[in-house]
């Protein structure tokens, strides 16, 4: 038996490469693309570690070529998922007993793998089959995944030691058992990263899991299985499940095995799974842990004080990267009077630089725009711009077109509301869409309460102030109104190990992903105590008739 104890160091980030012209990154990238674009890639739900065929098929098109079909898919149907479920359970026992360290073992070779020799390969699936720029995918399914694995093992080392006091004669610990059951795994199409981690952070702890992969993040999805696989994790471990969230969910829901759900995507979506769990909490061995990250009505509040060309820079970078398909995208912004009109002024600044912007295919490296994920999609954003071109309450300052002829194109749009809680001020929209409230600059406190109780979420925002005390006081009155706040800095981009990620009201369950936070909650403690010495008699010294 190995009995070494083993902590694995504080790693240092993955290195984000620039894809500059002539670079070797460069010209990787453009072959990579070339040989996923000419070929339609077949997937299928792996099931123990065996693809399976199923009768329905569905496809994947192209957000920016949307008559270019990636791949086609095999669907499951409740058989595939109960076999799944079996997988899982069949898998559990031997993989909650294998040493955490040989399970930490193989995510440090699934990041291996990333870095190396797949980068270009899973950047380029994401590139294609999710809509981002090279540098979006870049710090995504390649920095942000390989940091997700690195700095995972470094926080479980932290987690597996600490360890209770032990009084004289007597012996504590703490064992961190995983789950007792099956973690689901519901995964979105924004983030590579995101969708293994809701996998592997459960799994790096000893739990097993099934993932429902977004339909249009699938491509890269079924490459981190292929990784997965090489790298040596166990079959059954992870089971694939493409298809319809609504079947899986009802076989998962109702499945007594169901330990816990890590997600990411919509409120609206995760309050149907907190009913469906509630629905049926007689029928689980134990309390389902439910960890979620949902959805954003992400903000820049600004000062007077503030430098309106890092304002304006923070606006087009938040709000206008990989089309405002973030869960932290910048989405409303307050501006006081002072600093929006005139010369050098943050809506001239925008504007200049909203002209530069190109709209265009991923395979464009001159592109800073790129298209929305799919058609239900485009249709959502164009109906918030169409609803502010005839409202009274509104105007558009720049963009407001759009055309899905080709590929989903929206480009990046600014709405000036004249009253603040106008509609897209405060409902989540999820495309290159900022909304601009400009106050009175007197006004500040007032307008930072008014931003504090507009949105029911809470998960990231960002206050520009040179004057500190100002920073403070917004600061305060808007401490629970973000999960992740930035001073001087657009509310996107947090990095694995400096900022966790997450947030809470209508945002989740602001367990931080990329922290220990994150991953404890995999963990079912059990304290042990053995006495050396045991009692010999129930009587204690106060029993006693004498005085």
């Amino acid at each position: 038996m190995n009995n070494t104890l083993f902590s694995f160091p504080k790693p240092e980030n993955e290195p984000v490469l620039g894809y500059k012209p002539g670079s070797p990154e460069r010209k990787e990238i453009r072959k990579a693309l070339e040989e996923l674009y000419k070929k339609t890639t077949t997937i299928y739900p792996i099931i123990g570690g065996k693809e399976v065929k199923t009768k329905d098929m569905g496809q994947i098109v192209m957000p920016t070529d949307n008559k270019h079909v990636l791949a086609k898919y095999y669907k499951v149907t409740d058989k595939e998922v109960k076999a799944a479920i079996a997988a899982s359970m069949k898998a559990h026992e031997e993989w909650a007993n294998t040493p955490w360290i040989e399970r930490a073992s193989v995510m440090q070779k699934i990041a291996t793998l990333i870095s190396g020799k797949y980068r270009w390969l899973i950047n380029a699936a994401t590139m294609l089959g999710q809509g981002k720029t090279t540098m979006q995918a870049e710090i995504d399914s390649a920095c942000e995944l390989v940091d997700f694995l690195r700095y995972n093992a470094y926080y479980a080392s932290q987690i597996y030691s600490d360890q209770p006091c032990s009084d004289k004669g007597t012996l504590n610990y703490v064992t961190y058992r995983p789950l007792e059951g099956f973690v689901f795994a519901i995964t979105p199409f924004n983030f590579t990263s995101i969708a293994s981690n809701l996998c592997l952070s459960p799994v790096l702890m000893g739990n097993v899991c099934i993932w429902k992969p977004s339909t249009t993040a699938m491509l890269s999805n079924y490459l981190l299985m292929k990784i997965y696989k090489e790298a040596g994790l166990p079959d059954g471990v992870v089971n694939f499940l493409p298809g319809s969230g609504s079947l899986i969910g009802k076989v998962a829901f109702a499945d007594e095995n169901l330990a816990g759900v890590h997600f990411t995507g919509s409120t609206g979506t995760f309050n149907s799974f907190w009913k469906s769990i509630g629905n049926n909490i007689e029928h689980y061995r134990t309390y389902p842990k439910i960890v979620g990250e949902t959805g954003g009505k992400d903000f820049i509040f600004v000062h007077k004080s503030a430098d309106a060309d890092q304002v304006a820079t923070a606006i087009v970078r938040g709000a206008f990267e990989f089309q405002g398909q973030k869960c932290s995208a910048a989405s409303r912004a307050y501006v006081p009077k002072s600093l929006w009109e005139g010369k050098g002024k943050v809506k001239e600044l925008v504007g200049k630089m909203i002209k530069e912007i190109k709209v265009g295919d991923v395979r464009d490296f001159s592109a800073f725009v790129n298209a929305v994920i799919d058609e239900a999609s485009f249709d959502n954003c164009m109906r918030y711009i169409d609803h502010a071109k005839k409202s009274k309450d509104a105007e558009i300052v720049f963009g407001g077109k759009g055309d899905k002829k080709k590929g989903w194109f929206i480009q990046p749009t600014v709405i000036l509301a004249k009253t603040p809680k106008y509609k897209s001020m405060c409902e989540e929209i999820f495309g290159p869409i900022i909304t601009i409230f400009v106050y009175d600059d007197k006004d500040y406190e007032k307008t930072l309460h008014l931003c504090d109780e507009t949105s029911p979420y809470a998960l990231t925002g960002a206050i520009f102030a040179n004057d500190r005390k100002a920073l403070r006081l917004g600061a305060e009155i808007l401490k629970y109104a973000a999960g992740n706040i930035y001073y001087n800095d657009k509310p996107t981009g947090a990095v694995v190990g400096q900022q966790p990620f997450g947030g809470a009201r209508a945002s989740g369950t602001n367990d931080k992903a990329g922290s220990y936070l994150n991953l404890i909650r995999w963990t079912s403690p059990q304290a042990i105590k053995e006495t050396f010495d045991p009692a010999h008699d129930y009587k204690y010294p106060f029993i006693s008739k004498e005085d």
